[in-house]
């Protein structure tokens, strides 16, 4: 899927809750495009999310849109750009310093693993000579998923005892390790976590520092992102921010994670945190060229097909940590999404960086029908809100 896929086939997870209050919405939007985007979150949360949060930035202006409750207890309202988990969105940050780092020389796309990282991606047919950069950055390493293996048990039972545990990247990998890989590398497509935590690996190895702070250094201060931050395990979000909540099973409670499950949730493959303001500001940056050059960005945007029965709109493809999607007016939209326990967010671009959306979902269910329908809702969302003129 286009949002962080870190679920076992059986305990396949998505945006939803099962019975909502009315929403708290805020006064009559004052335009065409902000009460579309209003409806259009309003219909998310009816699908039983317990909030939404929507932010679209275009030339002539920012619309934002909120629907649902900050918290099931106290009911206040969803505050607007609050703190968000970023999940895998982080894999943009990520692939854009590794851009950044070819665009410099100092690395290639076509290097493999193991030149870089010797002896560590090897054993039960995982190979490091025959995978390189490339084919981490957009998932056609063949490798496993080591979520599989720091999740086995799905239910809120394992999510409160291992929520604290974190993992150093070595050991995610060597989890990896242990399964064959799904394809050769090349030959095939299948979304992987464990490639971008090789590819946080390798930010450290070619510049002698930790991917945070190379994200921070090459992107954050420069584009002025000073609500996102790339800490790595830090488990609390600063307030105004909104309770994430998670259905273990059909039918079940709703179960407060706002803490995150720091297996999955602490390197470079998903640990940020940030506001919708700043994901639009990134997204829109990348896309008009101003963090990478012409080069670099070619290849960040050089896409293969990814497969029709993987969640995915169909038509949708993969590059280098940005995914392209169809829009329903034409062309498509440039992004990444992310998720967690209890959380989704969207972030999309049109190709030219004018016109952004990102979209929080704070709430996910375990029953498969009610996920289909607030997958469509948010798909529809940001389709609407991307193919709106002006």
């Amino acid at each position: 899927m286009i949002i962080r896929s870190v679920w076992p086939p059986a305990a396949v997870l998505a945006l939803a809750v099962s019975s909502l209050p009315a929403a708290a919405s805020a006064a009559p939007p004052a335009s065409d495009t902000a009460r579309s985007v209003q409806r259009d979150a309003d219909a998310l949360r009816d699908t039983g999310v317990t909030a939404v949060a929507v932010r679209v930035d275009t030339p002539g202006g920012t619309v934002t849109a909120a629907s649902g409750v900050r918290d099931l207890a106290d009911r206040r309202p969803v505050p607007q750009d609050g703190p968000l988990r970023l999940g895998s969105t982080t894999k943009t940050f990520v692939a854009t310093v590794v851009l950044q780092l070819v665009g410099e020389d100092r690395m290639s796309l076509d290097q493999t693993v193991e030149e870089l990282l010797p002896g560590v991606v090897s054993g039960n047919g995982n190979d490091g000579r025959t995978i390189t950069v490339r084919d981490l950055l957009r998932h056609t390493s063949g490798l496993s998923d080591y979520v599989q293996d720091v999740f086995p048990d799905p239910g809120a039972r394992t999510y409160f005892a291992e929520r604290w545990r974190s993992h150093r990247p070595e050991e995610l990998v060597a989890l990896a390790m242990r399964h064959e890989p799904g394809f050769p590398a090349g030959g095939g497509w299948a979304y992987s976590n464990t490639n971008y935590v090789l590819a946080g690996m390798i930010i450290e190895k070619v510049t002698g520092r930790i991917w945070q702070q190379q994200v921070h250094d090459r992107i954050l201060r420069p584009l002025g992102l000073r609500d996102t931050t790339a800490v790595g395990t830090t488990p609390f979000l600063p307030d105004p921010h909104t309770t994430n909540y998670q259905q273990f099973t059909p039918d079940g409670p709703m179960v407060d994670t706002t803490i995150p499950y720091r297996p999955f949730d602490s390197g470079a493959d998903g640990s940020m945190t940030g506001t919708a303001r700043d994901l639009n500001r990134f997204y829109a940056a990348l896309a008009g060229g101003r963090l990478l050059g012409p080069a670099e960005l070619a290849a960040m945007r050089t896409m293969v097909a990814v497969p029709g029965d993987g969640g995915h709109p169909a038509g949708t493809r993969d590059g280098l940590g940005l995914f392209q999607t169809p829009l329903s007016c034409g062309g498509g939209y440039l992004g990444h999404g992310g998720s967690g326990f209890g959380y989704v967010v969207r972030a999309a671009t049109t190709t030219d960086g004018r016109r952004t959306v990102t979209v929080s979902a704070h709430s996910r269910s375990a029953d498969p029908r009610t996920a289909e329908r607030q997958e469509e809702a948010l798909r529809e969302l940001v389709d609407r809100a991307l193919c709106r003129t002006p």
